[in-house]
């Protein structure tokens, strides 16, 4: 048992000491990028505001997680614990609606020279921004209601659910549907249409392989566009985004539908739900291998710049 329990210290460390480096690392590189030219693309803007979303499920969920497995319990009251908790439901939107609002961009795109959509994409880009901004403002009032309507029903609940940092009040049966018609349905219609411009643009890469294959054949040689290898980056996130999702919805759902569930299945649910936000950023570095190069430049130029 001493082994599992070091074992498990162990991972949410490496989660987080390399979660938030990385999620920043990206951060940093988009806005080193805007910096230079004063404008970013769409999914790069998307991307970043990705990358806030996941940094704040590390810093609500994984720093406090982390806290609790080495020892320190409990230390956290009740408005904190709330409000963490706020705090996380509202990163796991944001990642879900930027993810999905990604991927379907990502597919019209790619598909704009084979369909009619290229005055919705120019529209899309212009409005991206604001698109952003309005899910952001959204999910901030629909946390801050739940949060407001759990610290007013605070006194009139006795059952309480243990987080190991903390501990709250059960939700009644009101602000548990309000939570799942205003949350987890729409959160289940964004993972549909991830799934669905995902399978889309496979179906695109793959059309257009063969063709690539044709030209090799035909031609000597030829060079997958930029736009191409640029789908193939996102599907990439999609699917590592996908995979790390369903595993922590089913977790998800174990734990409410049971009881007397076990302190294991709350830790591997916390795991499984940490695990897109801190590695996803290297799914993006691993295809972007010229992001370090950037940071290390940029790093250079400001130190000269001091210095001389």
């Amino acid at each position: 048992m001493d082994f599992w329990i070091l074992a498990i210290r162990i991972i949410f460390l490496v989660q987080n000491t390399t979660g938030i480096p990385g999620n920043f690392s990206l951060l940093f590189y988009y806005l080193i990028v805007y910096q230079k030219e004063c404008i970013l693309k769409p999914t790069d803007l998307i991307l970043m505001h990705q990358m806030a979303a996941n940094t704040l499920i590390i810093l609500s969920a994984g720093v406090p997680q982390t806290m609790a497995v080495w020892g320190l319990k409990q230390f956290l009251n009740h408005l904190e614990c709330e409000l963490i908790l706020s705090i996380q439901r509202f990163g796991r939107s944001m990642s879900i609606c930027t993810t999905c609002l990604l991927s379907i961009f990502q597919a019209m795109t790619i598909s704009s020279r084979k369909f009619c959509w290229k005055d919705h994409i120019v529209k899309a880009v212009k409005y991206i921004g604001c698109y952003i901004s309005l899910i952001w403002v959204l999910y901030i009032l629909i946390n801050f209601i739940f949060c407001v309507y759990a610290l007013i029903k605070m006194d009139n609940k006795n059952v309480t659910r243990d987080f190991g940092y903390c501990s709250i009040i059960e939700n009644d049966k009101i602000i548990e549907i309000l939570y799942a018609a205003l949350v987890m349905c729409p959160e289940f219609f964004f993972s549909v249409l991830i799934a669905w411009s995902s399978g889309f643009m496979i179906v695109i890469l793959y059309r257009h392989k063969q063709r690539v294959q044709h030209t090799m054949s035909t031609h000597g040689s030829s060079r997958n566009s930029p736009e191409f290898r640029a789908t193939q980056n996102i599907l990439a996130l999609m699917s590592t985004f996908l995979a790390f999702y369903t595993l922590s919805s089913i977790s998800r759902g174990c734990i409410a539908l049971l009881y007397n569930h076990s302190w294991w299945l709350m830790i591997v649910n916390q795991f499984i739900s940490l695990s897109f936000p801190s590695f996803g950023p290297f799914v993006l570095m691993n295809h972007y291998s010229n992001i370090s190069g950037h940071i290390l430049v940029w790093i250079r130029n400001k130190i000269h710049f001091i210095l001389f």
